[in-house]
């Protein structure tokens, strides 16, 4: 309740919780996270005008400040989102699926911004089923499936084995022995874990028990120009 009060979380929903029919203008949207500034009218001041600014600039979306918020492409919708949590100036953000329905580059863009803000002092919060992207900005991860299976360090919790363990049989799971892929005698294998998002990539020893991996992310299949 303290929280709420002090304006400290913000939150940005899901593409699929939001009526974009509703018709609303993009630097309205925004405006939305100064409400727990303003006083019971809430009249913007001079202050919140310039947070809304600031934050639309932040996000590349100052030229779309006038346009209707159905209007957009599913990553400049997701970014006008992200600036209405920076115009709130939470210290904790919460995101619920931020990658779903947005191309390469915004992905990105928006895992960009999240470093600034944790660098800044905010604590970030994600949601995401979008597993190429954890190991890429995530410091710790926790893997729910009906209850908690694992919590800790990304580089100690992101594993195929506990990914197993979390997404059961929905997983794609894709395991090549380096010789079938380079033209070099690599011994290491290649796992590659998916659900049909980003994909995770697991560089291995082909020995079971092996401690040393190296994890990477991958591209997704189809990259498109930016939103």
């Amino acid at each position: 309740a303290e929280a709420q009060k002090r304006n400290l979380v913000a939150y940005v929903p899901q593409s699929e919780e939001v009526d974009w029919n509703f018709p609303v203008l993009v630097e309205d949207v925004v405006m939305m996270g100064r409400y727990g500034h303003m006083n019971w009218l809430r009249i913007p001041t001079r202050r919140d005008r310039e947070k809304v600014g600031e934050a639309l600039e932040r996000v590349g979306m100052s030229a779309y400040r006038g346009r209707q918020i159905g209007e957009l492409s599913g990553g400049q919708k997701k970014r006008v989102f992200l600036a209405r949590a920076l115009a709130q100036e939470g210290r904790v953000i919460l995101l619920d699926e931020p990658f779903t329905g947005v191309d390469v580059k915004t992905e990105e863009q928006i895992i960009a911004l999240l470093r600034e803000l944790r660098d800044e002092g905010c604590v970030i919060l994600v949601s995401t089923h979008n597993l190429g992207s954890v190991p890429e900005f995530c410091d710790r991860a926790v893997l729910i499936n009906r209850r908690v299976l694992a919590a800790g360090k990304t580089k100690d919790v992101f594993t195929p084995a506990n990914l197993e363990r979390a997404f059961g049989g929905v997983l794609r799971h894709f395991t090549l022995a380096g010789a079938e892929l380079h033209d070099d005698e690599d011994p290491r294998r290649l796992t590659v874990i998916s659900d049909d998002e980003r994909p995770f990539v697991v560089y291995g020893e082909e020995e079971e028990g092996d401690e040393e991996t190296e994890s990477r992310p991958e591209g997704k299949e189809g990259d498109g120009p930016a939103s």
